[in-house]
């Protein structure tokens, strides 16, 4: 099949990898002339775990190439996935203007088109947004929906920092169509995948991916907040929630308490939720403490530093992890932000490592803190060490490592280490023991 794919974010780059990898002819198509140039030299403009390696498979093997001429792309191919950005706006509704930019650029092509064309959804966006706001534009091009091209919604569950891993072996695929020509479209583009397919209208596909986030952030807060219980009488959350987890209703996975969710999906798809649901006149009181405890958790974790330390002014604090997450170089809503926010108010001098993400945090807080290449070098003489993401090379840290350090303070904020293999030397402080 041929597929072009509108965006080449996280989500478009990847899909459109994914895709050709499956055998598909894959046109990416993006506006920024630098972006293209480097995809077509095999080189992502992002950062995620095996990205390089399989986009170098599929340039070479002629299965994927990059453009920025939309109409070209979309009059040569089946089938277009939309995968462009959906921020949040100041009152945490999504903000759209991508999304109908790259629309309003399809509806030439589509009335010089004389084949069957299926125009797919693939953007996070709330429910309505398809059919209220897609398909008005798509109709501008005087062909008519189910007849001339079809619409449909297929929404992602990519986890960034294994991005392609999770595109390649999903859990599930959902696809919402208009017609069954749409959804006929859509299985074929997925016709290589043996996993469960569920196929709905186009609203329901939109509200489940809104959905397994709010859930997914939900457990997160529930897990933060029960945390700070644990703390405040002595016990452990983690073995804790390895109790509930053994519940096969419940499940172990995302009850880790640590310093609170981030990224592009969970925070942002949370609020449109909030602020979709206040515009139907539905009140969501359990999102709004979700978002609440996420907001305060980071700030908890460093206002119990500083309570045990007996202060941070004047002091070297190594920070550890500027991404949201390990394996990506992301550092949108990255809980990194409000503690070295908070850090900075009290007045600590913060040294920051991250393998991928430090020139991006930067832009979050330009000049404000220092930054190094390495972990050694931001160990050395630091009276703190905050471990804040999950990046394998700090899963493997071990007591030795911080002998360099001045001080003796190590706060695990994903709870990482074994804090059975620190002696008194060392003060391990916890989330959630």
């Amino acid at each position: 099949m041929k597929i072009s794919i509108i965006g080449t974010g996280y989500v478009g780059l990847v899909s459109g990898v994914g895709f050709a990898s499956k055998g598909h002819d894959v046109t990416c198509i993006d506006i920024v002339d630098e972006k293209v140039d480097k995809i077509n030299r095999a080189e992502p403009p992002i950062y995620e775990e095996g990205l390089e390696e399989l986009l170098k498979d599929v340039v070479s093997n002629e299965k994927l190439k990059a453009t920025t001429d939309t109409g070209k792309a979309v009059k040569e191919t089946e089938l277009t996935f939309i995968c462009v950005g959906t921020p949040s706006k100041q009152d945490g509704s999504v903000d759209l203007s991508g999304v109908e930019k790259a629309v309003q650029d399809m509806v030439q092509p589509l009335k010089e088109k004389d084949e069957y064309h299926v125009f797919c959804v693939k953007s996070t966006v709330v429910p309505g947004t398809t059919e209220e706001k897609v398909l008005p534009i798509l109709e501008k091009s005087g062909k008519i929906v189910g007849e001339d091209f079809g619409l449909g919604m297929n929404p992602e569950f990519l986890r960034e920092g294994i991005a392609l891993e999770d595109f390649l072996n999903p859990d599930r695929i959902v696809l919402g169509g208009w017609d069954e020509n749409t959804l006929k479209v859509l299985s074929e583009a997925y016709g290589r995948f043996q996993v469960p397919k569920l196929k709905t209208d186009i609203k329901t596909a939109e509200m489940i991916k809104y959905t397994s986030n709010a859930l997914l952030a939900t457990k997160i807060s529930f897990a933060n907040e029960i945390s700070r219980i644990c703390e405040s009488i002595g016990i452990d959350v983690y073995e804790v929630m390895d109790g509930v987890g053994l519940d096969h209703r419940l499940k172990r996975d995302f009850l880790n308490a640590g310093a609170g969710f981030g990224g592009s999906c969970f925070p942002k798809d949370v609020k449109a939720l909030v602020n979709y649901a206040k515009e139907k006149d539905q009140e969501t009181k359990l999102l709004n403490s979700v978002l609440a405890i996420n907001e305060e958790q980071p700030v908890h974790i460093i206002n119990r530093l500083e309570h045990i330390s007996e202060g941070v002014k004047g002091k070297k604090v190594a920070f550890l992890g500027l991404a949201f997450k390990g394996g990506t170089d992301d550092v949108r809503e990255t809980r990194a932000l409000p503690m070295i926010k908070r850090l900075l108010e009290l007045g600590a001098d913060v040294i920051g490592y991250d393998p991928e993400a430090s020139e991006n945090f930067d832009e979050l807080l330009p000049g404000k803190i220092r930054y190094t290449d390495s972990r050694e070098e931001a160990l050395e003489d630091a009276d703190i060490c905050i471990i804040q993401n999950d990046w394998n090379e700090f899963k493997n840290l071990k007591p030795k490592d911080f002998e360099p350090m001045r001080g003796k303070i190590i706060v695990d904020s994903r709870r990482l280490l074994n804090r059975e293999n620190f002696t008194d030397d060392l003060i391990y402080i916890g989330v959630g023991v």
